[in-house]
């Protein structure tokens, strides 16, 4: 229960620009070495210029053009489904956690919003040098959104989500930390990206949603 128990031992919240929650250790160190291990295709061999979007992967968008087939989807981030879970033991143990009545509850109760229906969607994702991610706010679908940081190779902190007030003044920066993260739920004004940095080698994440509206391989426990 590392990220349950995170929450409730280990955060902090903050009320500005937005209401969220910083995590410190949310993850096993088995968790962090899946989400470190995990192949991705390298954006940088492809001759892509990235537009601010994640759109190459299963979205329209300028950043699609040029991909033979008319912009087949890449394996640019990689969602944790049934059909691969056997590849990540550790991560579906904590889509398990996630999934109990006893972590949504505590995190609806937080974030003031009824996860009972809800769904879970888990991605690893694997950021590198020409990444940026223009101020955005996530869809309403998104009833909780969580990002987990692992970072092994000793990158600049300054490379965490940027968030940012209603004019899009930049506020803050999370840090990008090991095993450290945030989580927020989505709402007016809850503008967030990351400005053009520099990465070294890789920026990997952990990305948690708590989703309603479509479904996923992984519904809440009922």
């Amino acid at each position: 229960m590392e990220f349950l128990n995170s929450l409730k031992k280990r955060s902090k919240f903050y009320n500005t620009p937005f209401d969220h929650w910083e995590l410190n250790r949310p993850l096993t160190k088995e968790a962090i070495k899946e989400i470190c291990s995990t192949e991705t295709v390298d954006l940088r061999k492809m001759k892509l210029n990235y537009d601010g979007t994640r759109a190459i992967d299963g979205g329209e968008g300028k950043f699609r053009e040029g991909i033979s087939g008319g912009g087949k989807a890449l394996k640019f981030r990689c969602f944790i489904e049934k059909d691969n879970s056997k590849d990540f033991p550790n991560l579906v143990n904590l889509i398990n956690e996630l999934r109990s009545k006893n972590t949504y509850g505590y995190i609806g109760e937080l974030i003031k919003k009824n996860l009972s229906n809800s769904y879970i969607r888990v991605e690893v994702i694997c950021d590198r040098q020409g990444f940026w991610l223009k101020p955005h706010c996530d869809i309403k679908e998104k009833l909780m959104s969580c990002l987990l940081f692992a970072n092994p190779f000793n990158e600049s902190e300054d490379l965490g989500t940027d968030f940012y007030d209603e004019k899009l003044n930049k506020v803050k920066t999370v840090a990008y930390k090991d095993n450290y993260g945030y989580l927020f739920t989505s709402g007016q004004n809850t503008w967030h990206g990351m400005e053009k940095k520099e990465i070294k080698k890789e920026r990997r994440c952990l990305q948690i949603n708590y989703v309603d509206g479509f479904e996923t391989d992984w519904k809440v426990e009922s």
